[in-house]
């Protein structure tokens, strides 16, 4: 909802509990003074008072606006809700699509979705354009948008190309020198890990934001606005796949963890041949993790 409209329904719930306090027959001040008192235009108070004068909280005649009631929670109006970000909706529609099952070639109704996910519009509209360069949705010769849907085969291919884009990463990694931040970086995040591994019983749903971080951090090192672009569906896709399947959670994310340490030890190490076994270890891991994922949702061809 506008900004113009929030700020009058906090106006009106302020004139309530001023109107309230006064006695009823008591006349409210003046436009301006009120504008003051409530921080507010006298565009909104004008509103306001229009409103209170249809509720019956007051009479309005002329300039007079006389006190002719006391309030009751009816009176009261509701804020709207607040809307998503596009950021937030990434999220939301991903685990839509794939606890939801929808098929390849569904047609996204822009109206229903934006009811549904509370966003507006034109924010989905944005974000289907952003998803299009991925291969994830499609406009349709004669308007709105498709579904071409999440299939194994999508998985396997980003799986690869985010090999491709990770392992660049950790070649230029190890070449860094020894005050580069990523260093620290690296040294904390294995502090992290080992510290969820010992509260790994209870804790093992942390693991899904700490991945997220970890491989945030190693392809951080190359600034290139094309990866920076691609890594984002591909930290949208691999953070949410942890959520999708929920068999032997624990023991997953316990063997996540542990590979997760001898890459970093291998990326500490400077050894370019070491961090790069490492890194295609832990790959192909999550590669069939997620496939796995897919298959248990029944999202696998």
């Amino acid at each position: 909802m506008a900004r113009t409209n929030t700020r009058f329904i906090t106006a009106h719930g302020q004139m309530l509990t001023h109107c309230d306090q006064m006695k009823i027959g008591q006349f409210l001040p003046s436009e301006n003074a009120l504008a003051t008192q409530f921080g507010v235009s006298r565009t909104v108070i004008r509103h306001v008072l229009a409103k209170l004068n249809e509720q019956g909280i007051i009479a309005l005649n002329g300039r007079e606006k006389v006190v002719t009631r006391r309030s009751v929670d009816d009176d009261q109006l509701a804020m709207p809700e607040s809307l998503l970000t596009i950021e937030e909706l990434e999220g939301r529609f991903l685990d839509w699509v794939l606890r939801m099952d929808v098929p390849p070639g569904t047609v996204l109704n822009i109206a229903q979705l934006s009811k549904n996910f509370t966003v507006a519009a034109h924010t989905l509209q944005e974000f289907f354009s952003s998803l299009s360069r991925f291969g994830i949705v499609a406009r349709r010769p004669r308007g709105g948008w498709v579904l071409l849907g999440f299939t194994a085969e999508y998985a396997v291919e980003l799986s690869d190309f985010r090999t491709v884009l990770e392992l660049n990463s950790v070649r230029h990694l190890v070449t860094l020198s020894d005050d580069h931040p990523i260093w620290i970086q690296l040294a904390e995040l294995k502090q992290q890990h080992l510290s969820l591994l010992d509260r790994i019983d209870v804790d093992y749903h942390d693991f899904s934001q700490l991945d997220e971080t970890f491989h945030e951090a190693i392809n951080g090192v190359v600034t290139n606005r094309f990866v920076k672009e691609f890594q984002k569906v591909i930290s949208l896709v691999f953070h949410y796949h942890f959520q999708w399947n929920k068999a032997d959670e624990r023991i997953r994310n316990e063997d996540a963890i542990r590979e997760h340490l001898a890459y970093i030890d291998a990326l500490m190490s400077r050894n370019a041949d070491r961090a790069v076994a490492a890194a295609q270890a832990h790959l192909t891991t999550s590669k069939l993790t997620l496939l796995n994922s897919l298959k248990a949702n029944a999202h696998a061809l």
